[in-house]
C-alpha cells in the first residue's frame, strides 16, 4: 500500500493507472472530496492552458517575417 511521503508524494500502482489510462507526463488535477479521500482525473487541455506553450520557440519578429512575406505574394 502506498504511503504519503515527506515531500507530500504518493506512488501510483501501475495497475491502477494503466486501469484509468493515465501515463507519464499526462497533467493531472487532484480534488478533495470527503475526509480521507482524493480524486485524480486528467487535466482537460484548453487554449488558455496551451497559449503560451511555443514561447521562445520561434525568433523574435519571425510571425512579422512570415507576414511580410505573404503580402508579398
Amino acid at each position: 500500500m502506498p504511503r504519503i511521503s515527506s515531500k507530500n508524494q504518493v506512488t501510483i500502482p501501475v495497475a491502477a493507472l494503466d486501469e484509468a489510462r493515465l501515463h507519464a507526463g499526462d497533467q493531472v488535477v487532484v480534488e478533495a472530496l470527503e475526509e480521507g479521500e482524493l480524486r485524480i482525473r486528467r487535466g482537460a487541455l484548453t487554449f488558455e492552458s496551451a497559449f503560451g506553450a511555443l514561447t521562445g520557440t520561434y525568433a523574435s519578429g519571425y510571425l512579422d517575417t512570415l507576414d511580410e512575406e505573404d503580402e508579398r505574394r
